[in-house]
């Protein structure tokens, strides 16, 4: 088990040397942001290399211990991990020789505050570093007796199963991780190496009891490290907003807290993916104009449907896509120090947004500065973004526009963010450019302008804006064979039995001719 006692590995092997350090009190705890499939489908995003926390020794916990959710939080999670625990000392060790370094495997539960997540910016150091925060054990697998690649690990709540993956399913195999980190430091015997979290991390309150399992089911004598045991209880004493930030949460927090917006009991987000936008009127509506499409939202009686004072940083380019939004207050110096620097809420958006959507950014019309750049442009169009809304400036333009992500704004401006704006939050109702935009809005941009479609009447004004081009084009044709526009543009009585004897349509009661007025 472990306990305080110092762990010996076996002296028949020259690969293993004894270790001189207390796995409870480990020099080092190594973890990894996301390194599962199944984890990173979940999230959204698959990172392209592994990228790591530092959690305390003084987080340590042992089965059958307690972990407090402190008082005034809402969403403390459990994590389902593998450790690995160092055996030899491991300096640049290739992949081939990076298992040997591994003494032994073990369970843990990298539990996580996500009340303090966006206040650490990335660090984690109090979102994941507070007492009893990652319990180990309770019993320690050889790591000579197992294959990394076929290692399980398993998480019961209150006795149901919330997790179940095995190494297979991951993004970066364990020597990798070991290789990885050896490059620049040195892993010591006992140092510990959390490697992520499966799919099915969620959130525990007060009196949950949460078990994790690692075992290798195929290896000789299927060797496990038991059940390690950690039982929620509620903290007493609040934090002190005069001394640090206090925990603060969002839709977004709440949403990866507990692994989906459904399971948060929140509304979907209104992503490509939902019946907001299926394929089918999302062809529609890139064949539509802005111009049809405002005129039909205008005739249903929605007349602030434009986001105005935005143009297209590539001429001709279209947008389709569903809003995801991000919001910017009025810079101040005290605000910016807390909310504009690390994982804010900017970079939050950039790095969440999902194929087939358009970032709407609310910067209250304010062009003097950036509000996005090469980088993040580049990170968007990564992730498959339908493209940007922006009714600020844009730095970096024209290498923006060279990437190939379309943007509408105010302009080119080769000012920071700070200049003028803090980034605060996302995923809420913003107005940009006078509209106001909710996430899961419609946004459609062409060369006229953008514009905001309430989803539930997205297939109507589509179908519409549709039958109003065929019946302009038909009545283009007859000016310009020279017939007059009055009576022809709209279509009067005996123009329109005209036009319905020329293409076979029956009269639209909702057309409204005029879109190309």
């Amino acid at each position: 088990m472990i306990s305080n006692t110092t762990h010996k590995a076996s002296t028949h092997s020259a690969r293993r040397r004894p270790v001189t350090a207390s796995i409870t009190r480990p020099g080092k705890i190594i973890a990894i942001h996301l390194s599962y499939a199944s984890r990173a489908d979940q999230r959204g995003r698959r990172p392209a290399a592994p990228s790591y926390f530092f959690k305390p020794a003084s987080s340590v916990g042992v089965s059958g211990g307690t972990v407090e959710r402190p008082a005034g939080t809402e969403l403390l999670a459990f994590e389902g991990e593998i450790a690995l625990v160092i055996g030899t000392p491991a300096r640049r060790v290739s992949l081939d020789e990076a298992w040997a370094h591994v003494g032994w495997v073990t369970a843990s539960n990298d539990l996580g505050l996500y009340d303090l997540r966006a206040n650490d910016k990335g660090s984690n150091v109090r979102s994941k570093g507070g007492d009893g925060y990652t319990p180990l054990g309770p019993e320690l697998i050889d790591a000579r007796t197992v294959v990394p690649g076929a290692l399980r690990v398993r998480a019961w709540v209150n006795g149901e199963l919330r997790q179940d993956d095995t190494t297979a399913g991951l993004i970066f195999p364990l020597t990798q991780l070991v290789a990885d980190l050896s490059q620049h430091f040195t892993l010591e015997p006992g140092d510990v190496i959390l490697t992520g979290t499966p799919a099915g991390s969620s959130v525990i309150v007060p009196g949950d009891v949460v078990e994790i399992e690692v075992d290798a089911p195929d290896a000789v004598g299927s060797p496990s490290s038991g059940r390690l045991v950690t039982t929620v209880t509620q903290g007493e004493t609040p934090f002190d907003g005069g001394i640090g930030s206090l925990p603060a949460v969002d839709d977004l927090q709440r949403t990866e807290a507990w692994g989906s917006a459904e399971a948060a009991g929140l509304p979907a987000t209104g992503s490509p993916h939902d019946e907001g936008l299926s394929p089918e009127l999302r062809a529609k509506l890139l064949d539509a104009p802005t111009a049809g499409l405002s005129a039909q939202l205008r005739k249903r009686g929605h007349h602030s449907c434009f986001i105005d004072g935005v143009g297209a940083n590539i001429p001709g380019s279209k947008i389709v896509g569903t809003a995801k939004t991000l919001r910017f207050v009025p810079f101040r110096e005290d605000l910016f120090a807390s909310h504009g620097g690390g994982y804010n809420a900017q970079k939050r958006a950039f790095d969440a947004v999902d194929e087939g959507e358009v970032i709407v950014i609310e910067a209250r019309g304010d062009a003097t500065t950036g509000t996005l750049g090469d980088i993040l442009a580049l990170r968007a169009r990564s992730r498959g973004a339908a493209g940007v809304v922006t009714d600020g400036g844009v730095r970096d333009f024209h290498a923006v526009a060279e990437i190939g992500l379309p943007v509408f704004s105010q302009g080119a401006h080769p000012s920071v963010l700070g200049r003028r704006h803090v980034p605060w939050d996302v995923d809420v109702t913003v107005s940009c450019g006078g509209a106001t935009v909710q996430p899961g809005d419609i946004i459609v941009g062409d060369g006229d302008g953008v514009i905001v479609i309430p989803p539930g009447l997205a297939d109507e004004i589509a179908d519409a804006a549709l039958a109003q081009e065929v019946e302009d084009a038909w009545i283009a044709e007859q000016v310009a064979a020279g017939h007059p526009v009055d009576g022809l543009f709209p279509l009067n009585a005996a123009w329109r039995e005209k036009y319905e004897a020329a293409t076979g349509s029956a009269s639209d009661s909702s057309a409204d001719s005029g879109s190309r007025r």
